[in-house]
């Protein structure tokens, strides 16, 4: 593929993607909006609907996955360790750079780049390393902010629960009724753009904060996830999509919803909003980049 259409190719993914958080951006700033309801609706149902629909799909096959599964985690947990060893040599505090450099915008930015990237196939793994996020991040990953939280409240997520049912319908061979198949995919077809949007809007009300905890938070969460990535899909013997779809997992920047639970616990938000917001502003740069290597 000639350097021209490998560019043309990346700008055709990347574009809607900043277009529509570029959007957000700009109306949160002119407007004081309060994206909790939409938010709420969002995990509460169209992100489920994506999921299950993903899942329940009969071209998913769910033992094609499971290194994704493992990777995903690994490199969480590696990140996660990595967060804990900066923030002992550079003083950031552990509650502000640990779940930062753990979960990843593997929702936001994640799920969109697969899907334009490498279509249904490209989405069913990012949809499997999506759930080993989200079930770290609602279970270790509040722990970790609070020590009170319950573990088992993971399983309660309407992600997991629609995940298993997925898995489970995917699994029996069962197909649904079209129409009600049709309704759940259109419900899931909300999720990518008001997830972009309200990643705008979330960005558009941070600040800067501590530049250098930003800027260490930045640049750290994409070379940890990288190279992880990179070394797991030598020793897992991964090719074609699942090794790209690995490696742009571990690229991604760190989750506008660490910022939610910080503020929600009350750890560090001021830090934790500047990782995010100068992680996601550095993802412009990056995340075209990975691109052109994978693709």
């Amino acid at each position: 593929m000639s350097e021209s259409v490998t560019l043309i190719k990346i700008l055709s993914i990347v574009f809607p993607i900043f277009s529509i958080v570029l959007l957000g951006f700009a109306y949160g700033r002119r407007h004081d909006t309060d994206m909790n309801v939409s938010n709420q609706l969002n995990m509460d149902i169209f992100i489920p609907a994506l999921v299950f629909s993903a899942l329940a799909d009969q071209s998913f096959i769910l033992t094609g996955h499971y290194k994704l599964a493992l990777g995903a985690f690994i490199i969480i947990s590696g990140s996660g360790l990595l967060g804990w060893l900066i923030s002992k040599t550079s003083g950031i505090h552990l509650k502000a750079i640990v779940p930062t450099m753990m979960f990843n915008n593997c929702g936001n930015l994640g799920l969109p780049l697969a899907m334009l990237a490498f279509g249904r196939e490209g989405l069913s793994a990012a949809v499997m390393m999506f759930l080993v996020s989200n079930l770290m991040h609602f279970s270790f990953g509040l722990w970790f902010l609070d020590h009170q939280a319950k573990w088992h409240n993971a399983w309660r997520a309407p992600v997991i629960l629609a995940a298993l049912a997925g898995l489970g319908l995917s699994l029996s061979g069962f197909t649904l009724w079209q129409p009600l198949q049709m309704a759940i995919k259109m419900l899931g077809d909300v999720s990518i753009p008001m997830a972009l949007f309200a990643l705008g809007v979330r960005i558009a009300s941070s600040h800067l904060g501590e530049l250098r905890i930003g800027l260490i938070g930045a640049l750290t969460r994409p070379v940890s996830g990288i190279l992880i990535a990179w070394l797991l899909s030598k020793l897992m013997e991964l090719q074609g999509v699942n090794k790209s779809v690995l490696i742009i997992f571990g690229a991604l920047p760190p989750a506008v919803i660490n910022y939610v639970f910080a503020e929600r616990y009350n750890q560090r938000p001021n830090e934790v909003a500047a990782i995010v917001l100068i992680g996601n502003i550095a993802a412009v740069a990056i995340l075209p980049l990975v691109l052109a290597w994978v693709l």
